[in-house]
């Protein structure tokens, strides 16, 4: 499974909010903050919202916060958010999508491999990460 460089970006704008979470921030502040292009923040802030993450507050003080508290959200619901689904082979994901699935001898090693890497995911918290951080 290769980490997208729009699912680091998406990380690490989710822990920017959780620092402060009654916070509304603007792409604009997100962006500098954590080093990410603008433009390309834009489209990922509407994808965290899209999966209930983010919240987008409008208006002249408008902007971004978190939807749920940090300790709710998993950095599998994250990754999910903008990638989908982690498995490092689609045959992993959906057994349908290969012909040999049934037959191929590494196939139970991609579904291995899938399922141990969300359940480390999912344990991972946006709390947790946050009180490494600090």
């Amino acid at each position: 499974m290769l980490v997208t460089r729009e699912t680091d970006y998406a990380v690490r704008t989710v822990l920017f909010l959780a620092q402060d979470q009654e916070r509304v921030s603007s792409v604009t502040e997100i962006a500098k903050a954590m080093h990410i292009p603008k433009s390309f923040l834009a489209k990922i802030v509407q994808r965290l919202v899209k999966h209930g993450i983010l919240a987008s507050i409008r208006g002249v003080a408008g902007g971004f916060r978190l939807a749920k508290k940090p300790r709710e959200i998993s950095l599998l619901a994250v990754m999910e958010s903008i990638q989908g689904n982690t498995g490092i082979n689609i045959c992993a994901t959906d057994k349908r999508l290969c012909r040999l699935s049934g037959t191929c001898t590494v196939h139970p090693i991609w579904v291995e491999i899938r399922r141990d890497v969300e359940k480390k995911l999912l344990k991972q918290t946006i709390a947790d990460l946050v009180k490494k951080k600090r």
